[in-house]
């Protein structure tokens, strides 16, 4: 299948952070994928200039720039010692991280917080393009903060997605909502996706700061001491939280919870905020609080890791539709896509 063949060919790239054997990345820009025995060409993305070599497939780029690179695959078929471990079950997850799109107040440049507010016209076309990145990977459950920006997100987000399954929230606020929100048919419970919102994986908490012009109260405070205020680790704003603080919760939240899902095979999506997804990525790869205050997430842009064996890697965001790019990141991530083109075209 071309799922198949194509995974062949890129399925063993590794983030750079995660596998010391090789130094190229998917996350990383505009890179040009040529094999010679399988006859095709595939573009993915890279964004840093150099030479770059795996070891583990022979597959070595000869030619790179900050644009463009030529990787020439020149490995043979894979040992029987690889097919009879491609064959093993595998608990491997994919878990996807998005930032909410622009809200009405990170439009006029305010002070957003834990305050409930919508997302703009653009925050809503961000979303649907976030969906379009993620169309082709499996969902089973998705996570979202208790605020309404994230919410939106992921629901228009799964508008995109080529299974169509229905996002649908579970309400456990009370004995009450949880009856009158069940659903009776076992057809439509299988084309559905829960739903979980979480305060947890709400956005940090900006004190007095909330509601106030980010401009006009570096102003009035000075540019260094809001700077402090925004991107130091563990120094809050008055009577709110600190990165510290938001990391607590929503690391505790994420290892009770989301992991555990995760670690039985379920693929989610997680759409939350700037600071308790920072968090969690401190998590996932191992970041320093030094390391995680100069972390910058865009807002609408997924990024994608896989769980696999207990350890997560990173394997950057998926690529708009326009964009040429590898046909999935793993073989399992290939299998499910194809059985997508096999339903749908």
């Amino acid at each position: 299948m071309a799922a198949t063949t194509l995974y062949q060919s890129v399925g063993t790239l590794q983030s750079c952070r995660n596998n010391g054997n090789s130094g190229l990345c998917p996350d990383y820009g505009h890179v040009s994928f040529r094999s010679v025995s399988k006859g095709f060409k595939v573009d993915v993305g890279l964004l840093r200039g150099g030479s770059f070599c795996s070891r583990k497939r022979s597959t070595c780029v000869i030619q790179a720039s900050a644009s463009q690179a030529t990787v020439f695959d020149e490995a043979s078929a894979p040992s029987s010692a690889t097919t009879s471990d491609s064959n093993k079950k595998t608990s491997e997850a994919a878990l996807i991280l998005i930032r909410h799109g622009e809200s009405m107040w990170n439009e006029k440049n305010l002070f957003t917080g834990c305050v409930d507010v919508p997302l703009t016209t653009k925050g809503v076309e961000e979303a649907v393009e976030a969906g379009k990145r993620i169309s082709n990977i499996p969902v089973d459950m998705i996570y979202t903060s208790a605020l309404i920006r994230a919410q939106m997100t992921a629901m228009l987000a799964m508008t995109q997605h080529r299974r169509k399954k229905v996002p649908t929230i579970i309400h456990e606020e009370s004995e009450q909502a949880g009856a009158w929100s069940q659903i009776f048919s076992e057809d439509t419970n299988m084309q559905c996706i829960p739903v979980v919102t979480a305060w947890q994986l709400n956005e940090r908490m900006y004190g007095e700061l909330q509601g106030l012009n980010k401009q006009e109260t570096a102003d009035k405070y000075g540019s260094e001491q809001v700077h402090e205020w925004r991107r130091s680790y563990d120094i809050p704003p008055p009577n709110g939280e600190s990165l510290e603080m938001c990391a607590e919760r929503a690391v505790a939240y994420f290892t009770e919870h989301i992991e555990p899902q995760l670690a039985s095979g379920k693929n989610i999506m997680i759409a939350a905020h700037g600071n308790s997804l920072r968090s969690i990525i401190m998590y996932l790869d191992k970041l320093t609080s030094q390391e995680v205050i100069s972390l910058e997430l865009a807002t609408g842009i997924p990024m994608l890791y896989i769980f696999n064996k207990g350890k997560f890697i990173r394997r950057g965001s998926p690529p708009a539709p326009t964009e040429a790019t590898v046909y999935a990141y793993t073989k399992k991530l290939a299998q499910y896509r194809q059985k997508l083109d096999d339903m749908f075209e």
